[in-house]
C-alpha cells in the first residue's frame, strides 16, 4: 500500500477530533441537533484552518443514512463515499479554475434535480472570492432562495473581494489560526498514535513555523520525519528549517547583560559560521524578548515553558524599558537586512546597536533626561512646553523700549508685532507672565497647546526682539490663563459688533416690513457687521 501523507491521513472526519475551532463546532453542532439549518454557509480563515474539512464534516452531518446529526456514524457508505471523495450529490468546485459565468450557470442548472443518493445535494465552493462579477451575479438568486434539497457551502481566503450581496445571503463563520500550542498537541497526539519517537521542543518549532495553519504543520512533519530518519529530533528540526538555536539567543542577551560586546561579535561569527540564517536569528530574537516582557508583565505564563528557569533570570535582570527598546531595534535591524552590504553585516550591526542602548544606559537616558528638564522660575504653571529656541542679536535700527514703557498691556503689543498666521495665532492666545530685560514668559491654554508647532515660538520671539530693541528668550508654559487673552478678547468684541448688527438690522422698519408682509425671514449667518 501506497504511503498517504499525514496531511491526508488525519484529516478529522467528525466535529470531536476537529482542533483549534471550537467556536465552529459549537455553532454548527447546536444547529444540526436543533434541526436550524441554513441554505448557505460561508467559511472564511487562512489556509489550512479547516475550511474544507469543515464542509465536508458538514456534508456528512446532512447526509448521514442514520439521519441529520452532529455525530455522523462515519461507518454508512454515505460517510465512506464523502470521506473518500466519490459521493455523487457532494460537488466540490474549485472556483480559482472556475471563474466564468457560463461555468456557474452550468452548475447552478442542476441543482435543481433532486439528490441521486443523499439527503440533500451539497455544493462545495472553494476559494469563492475568485469568482468573476457575473459569476456572482448568476448565482445570486439561487443562493438567496435554493430548493429545499440544496445547500451552498462556500469557502474563501479573502471574504473582503466577496459582494456584500453574497455576505448577505450566508451564515459566516470566521475560522481563527491555530495557537502554537493545539498545534503542538495535536502533532504529538499523531506521533504517538504513529509510534515516532520525537522531542517535545521540536514539535513547538514546526508549530512556530507553520504560522497557524495546521496542514502546514503537518506537511512539515512529514519532511521532519524524513528529514530524521523516522525520529523527530530537535536538532534536526533547526537543522532542517533553519531555526536558530535558542542558546544563542540567550547568549546574546546575557553578552547585552554584562555589557559584553566581544562576546556579542563571537556569537554571530559562531552563526555564520554554521550558516544559520540571520532574518530567521532576528525574527526569534524579538519572539523572545516578548516573551521575556510577557513573562516580566504575567509571570504566571512560564509555568509551562521550558525555558521557564533562564527566562525568569533575564526577566529580573533586564529592564522593561530596555526590553521594548531592544524589540524595536530588532525589528528595523531585520528590514534593513536587505540593504545591508551582506546580511552578517546587518545582523551584526543589529547586535552592536543593541549593545549601545544596553540596559545600564537606558536608566542613565532617563535620568539625564529628567535632570535637563527646565525649571520654573518667577511663576508656577502646570507643564513646562518646547525649549526656548535659540536666542539672536536684535537689529541694531531697532529702538530699546524700556521695560517700564512696555508695561503688562499684552493686548496691545501682540496687535504691534510684525507677525502674520500660526505666530500671530500663538500670540493672540497666550498671556502674558513675566517680562523682563532678557526673558518673556508667556501662558498658553492645554487646548491651544498645538500652537507651539514649529517655527511659530522662533517667528514670535524674533518679533518681540524687534519690537522691544533688545534680545529676548522667549518661554512658553502650558496651563489654565488666569486672565483673558488677545484672542479672547478679539473674540468678545467681534461677537459684540455681530450681535450690533443683527439688531440693527431687525429694528429696521422697511426690514420689519418685509416680514409682516411678505412672511420673509432673517438670515442670520448672511450679517457681517461693517466695523
Amino acid at each position: 500500500m501506497s504511503y498517504q501523507v499525514l496531511a491526508r491521513k488525519w484529516r478529522p472526519r467528525n466535529f470531536s477530533t476537529l482542533v483549534g475551532q471550537e467556536h465552529v463546532v459549537r455553532a454548527l453542532t447546536h444547529a444540526l441537533s436543533e434541526q436550524r439549518l441554513h441554505h448557505a454557509y460561508l467559511f472564511t480563515g487562512t489556509r489550512g484552518v479547516g475550511k474544507t474539512t469543515i464542509a465536508r464534516i458538514l456534508a456528512k452531518a446532512l447526509n448521514c443514512e442514520t439521519g441529520i446529526t452532529p455525530n455522523p456514524c462515519g461507518t454508512c457508505s454515505t460517510c465512506q463515499e464523502i470521506d473518500g471523495g466519490r459521493f455523487v450529490d457532494l460537488l466540490e468546485v474549485d472556483a480559482a479554475t472556475n471563474t466564468r459565468v457560463d461555468e456557474m450557470r452550468q452548475l447552478l442548472e442542476n441543482a435543481v434535480y433532486a439528490p441521486t443518493r443523499g439527503r440533500f445535494k451539497v455544493y462545495v465552493i472553494d476559494e469563492v472570492h475568485m469568482l468573476s462579477t457575473s459569476a456572482f451575479n448568476a448565482m445570486l438568486k439561487t443562493l438567496e432562495e435554493p430548493p429545499e434539497h440544496v445547500k451552498f457551502i462556500l469557502a474563501t481566503t479573502d471574504p473582503q473581494k466577496i459582494p456584500v450581496t453574497v455576505l448577505s445571503r450566508c451564515l459566516q463563520f470566521n475560522l481563527k489560526q491555530m495557537p502554537v500550542p493545539a498545534i503542538a498537541g495535536h502533532l504529538s497526539h499523531i506521533l504517538e498514535a504513529e509510534g515516532i519517537q520525537f522531542d517535545q521542543p521540536a514539535l513547538a518549532l514546526i508549530a512556530r513555523s507553520a504560522a497557524g495553519s495546521m496542514r502546514d504543520a503537518l506537511s512539515i512533519l512529514d519532511q521532519a520525519i524524513a528529514h530524521g530518519a523516522g525520529v523527530v529530533d530537535e536538532s534536526q528540526v533547526r537543522a532542517m528549517l533553519g531555526s536558530v538555536d535558542q542558546d544563542f539567543l540567550f547568549a546574546i542577551l546575557e553578552a547585552l547583560l554584562g555589557g559584553d560586546a566581544q562576546a556579542l561579535v563571537a556569537v554571530a561569527a559562531d552563526m555564520a559560521m554554521r550558516s544559520l540564517s540571520f532574518n530567521s536569528a532576528l525574527q526569534e530574537l524579538a519572539s523572545l524578548l516578548t516573551r521575556l516582557q510577557v513573562a516580566q508583565c504575567v509571570p504566571a505564563s512560564l509555568e509551562d515553558d521550558p525555558d521557564k528557569a533562564r527566562l525568569q533570570e533575564l526577566a529580573a535582570a533586564l529592564p522593561a524599558e530596555f526590553i521594548q527598546l531592544a524589540y524595536q531595534i530588532t525589528n528595523i535591524g531585520r528590514q534593513e537586512l536587505a540593504s545591508a552590504p551582506d546580511e552578517y553585516s546587518g545582523f551584526l550591526m543589529t547586535l552592536l546597536r543593541l549593545h549601545a542602548f544596553k540596559p545600564a544606559s537606558v536608566s542613565d537616558v532617563v535620568a539625564n533626561i529628567a535632570s535637563a528638564r527646565p525649571k520654573r522660575t518667577e511663576v508656577p504653571v502646570a507643564v513646562s512646553a518646547s525649549p526656548a529656541p535659540v536666542q539672536e542679536a536684535p537689529r541694531e535700527k531697532a529702538p530699546v523700549r524700556p521695560v517700564a514703557e512696555v508695561g503688562d498691556d499684552w493686548h496691545a503689543m501682540v496687535g504691534a508685532l510684525a507677525i502674520s498666521g500660526l505666530a500671530r495665532e500663538l500670540a493672540q492666545n497666550c498671556e502674558l507672565r513675566s517680562l523682563t530685560e532678557g526673558q518673556c514668559i508667556l501662558r498658553l491654554a492645554p487646548s491651544r497647546a498645538h500652537l507651539q508647532m514649529k517655527p511659530s515660538p522662533e517667528k514670535l520671539q524674533q518679533a518681540l526682539s524687534d519690537y522691544l530693541g533688545r534680545a529676548i528668550m522667549l518661554r512658553i508654559e502650558v496651563g489654565e490663563n488666569d486672565s483673558e487673552t488677545p484672542a479672547v478678547v478679539a473674540g468678545r468684541q467681534r461677537q459684540q459688533r455681530l450681535d450690533a448688527a443683527v439688531n440693527s438690522i431687525e429694528q429696521d422698519a422697511f426690514v420689519r416690513d418685509m416680514i409682516d408682509s411678505c412672511d420673509a425671514s432673517i438670515v442670520q449667518s448672511s450679517i457681517k457687521p461693517i466695523a
